[in-house]
């Protein structure tokens, strides 16, 4: 079982996390059958998170602890509650606590090398409008709000202690989809991502993942030093090729970098 959930040790505050990228279908373990049980997997991104991995490692000499779940999402779904996730497969509630022990294990690491981390949940998705979705357990409904409305409410996200306590003095609303917000830094990397400063919300109708289990589990919305983000892919042009892959790893190392810098006041070389 231990072979369902691969972690490899970091050398900086971030931790990447795959739930959905497994590659392995074990006929000795049935498939998930719960009512509404999701059970595509998101393409390819075990592949992109370890180009990301190797991308820090060969721009700044510092690698990102890595969590994946190996499992294929029809055997088990590693960004839900437990029932769920092991589709109520009494054996998987071991691989459960497994991969979430090896997250917990990964961030107190991180806490080592700062006194804060971020944890970067990846995923894919295949919605209409092709941009990066970024997921900090703010509705969209939320995120359509005014600034001033809005900040308040990132008290309870994912992000609420860097909310409190950025270095950048960003706070709310700001921190989110100001200047220096992750997705306003992609955005200028050329990778569209709401929110950002140029795409503050997602308009009505649109589809949007706002954050899910991992995210509400392991940021700091109930406290503790490690903040995290559901960061939704978008397929063609970002995780669809190795060239495409290789590309938005570098973009993503150098707002990821500039992130860390600016909020948490972690240089490349501390």
């Amino acid at each position: 079982m231990s072979g369902w959930v691969s972690a490899s040790a970091g050398t900086m505050p971030l931790v990447l996390v795959v739930p959905h990228g497994g590659d392995l279908s074990p006929a000795v373990l049935p498939d998930r059958g719960c009512t509404g049980c999701e059970t595509a997997n998101d393409a390819n991104t075990q592949e992109l998170a370890l180009e990301l991995a190797t991308a820090f490692e060969r721009r700044v000499g510092r690698r990102p602890f890595v969590v994946i779940n190996r499992l294929h999402r029809r055997k088990f779904d590693a960004n839900r509650e437990r029932i769920e996730a092991t589709g109520g497969h009494a054996p998987l509630d071991a691989q459960w606590v497994l991969l979430h022990e090896q997250i917990d294990s990964a961030k107190a690491r991180a806490l080592r090398v700062h006194t804060r981390a971020l944890l970067v949940d990846l995923h894919g998705h295949a919605h209409s409008v092709a941009r990066l979705e970024l997921g900090y357990l703010l509705s969209a409904g939320a995120l359509r709000l005014p600034d001033s409305t809005l900040t308040p409410l990132v008290a309870g996200a994912s992000v609420s202690r860097l909310s409190a306590q950025a270095v950048s003095g960003d706070r709310g609303a700001a921190l989110v989809r100001g200047p220096r917000a992750l997705g306003t830094r992609l955005a200028a990397a050329g990778y569209p991502s709401v929110p950002s400063a140029g795409d503050r919300a997602p308009n009505e109708g649109d589809a949007y993942f706002s954050g899910g289990y991992n995210t509400e589990r392991h940021g700091s919305r109930a406290g503790g030093a490690v903040d995290a983000v559901q960061l939704e892919c978008n397929f063609t042009g970002v995780r669809d090729t190795p060239a495409s892959r290789g590309a938005f790893a570098e973009a993503l190392v150098t707002a990821l970098l500039a992130f860390l810098g600016d909020h948490y006041g972690w240089p490349a070389s501390g």
